[in-house]
């Protein structure tokens, strides 16, 4: 018996990037999955494709997390589809890095909607599907959380507040036997991290500089998601688990 056999997963911005490879490493592991998109349908239905290719069992479903009812709307068919939940990933997140003498207000509440208030939101409305035996939550955080890098002000703050929702909601949840961690990556090959100028020699020097000569990759944050996912993280909430090779900003 596969260890995630039976248990059904909600992975937030699952359509690409480290979100997608965690929903195919739960999916794996047995686990049923809702990848869960904002805007990349395309994205989220080829996901939903290689799981089911591969023998495993999901399903897209659209939500901006920033966007209440659209969470109420992801968590109604999650409880229609499958009636439960046993996991939920709070992939989904945005960034843009600026200078502070560049901060835009519309930009500030962008990432934070979307990466503090998102997490938020899902978790409120994820509470009513898990049963009796409680589940776990993992937030997606970064190694920016507690590092210094100039220009990440702002993003570096939202993924600081996830640390703490983890911390605080580790306690408040742990009598209805919910775990509640945090996965921070360090720096990890996908479209996002493309997208902000990292790749070609950038990444190369990136990858020079990691203790274990290479970027990160989705399926890495995948493996210590479906730890924190099963029986074997049973004892451990409230904690970060930092996934960077050994990188430090």
């Amino acid at each position: 018996m596969k260890e995630l056999e039976n248990k059904v997963a909600v992975v937030t911005g699952a359509s690409k990037g480290i979100g997608a490879g965690i929903a195919e490493i739960l999916a794996e592991a047995g686990a049923t999955v809702v990848v869960n998109f904002s805007t990349d349908q395309k994205g989220a239905d080829a996901v939903v494709s290689n799981i089911v290719a591969k023998g495993g069992k999901a399903i897209a479903v659209q939500g901006n997390v920033a966007k209440a009812a659209e969470v109420q709307n992801l968590f109604g068919v999650t409880k229609k589809e499958f009636g439960k939940l046993d996991i939920l990933v709070n992939n989904a997140g945005v960034y843009t890095f600026a200078p502070i003498a560049n901060l835009q207000e519309d930009e500030f509440h962008r990432q934070f909607n979307t990466n503090v208030l998102g997490s938020l939101l899902t978790i409120r409305d994820s509470l009513p599907l898990f049963g009796p035996k409680g589940g776990t939550i993992i937030n997606i955080s970064s190694l920016a959380s507690t590092g210094r890098v100039p220009g990440m002000v702002v993003y570096a703050a939202t993924k600081a507040a996830v640390d703490s929702v983890t911390r605080v909601l580790a306690a408040e949840l742990a009598p209805k036997k919910i775990r509640v961690n945090t996965v921070a990556p360090g720096s990890t090959e996908t479209e996002g991290l493309a997208a902000v100028g990292f790749s070609g020699a950038r990444l190369e020097q990136a990858a020079a500089g990691n203790p274990l000569g290479r970027v990160g990759q989705p399926i890495d944050i995948g493996h210590a998601v479906l730890f924190l996912a099963s029986e074997s993280s049973s004892w451990i909430t409230g904690e970060r688990i930092q996934v960077s090779g050994g990188q430090y900003f």
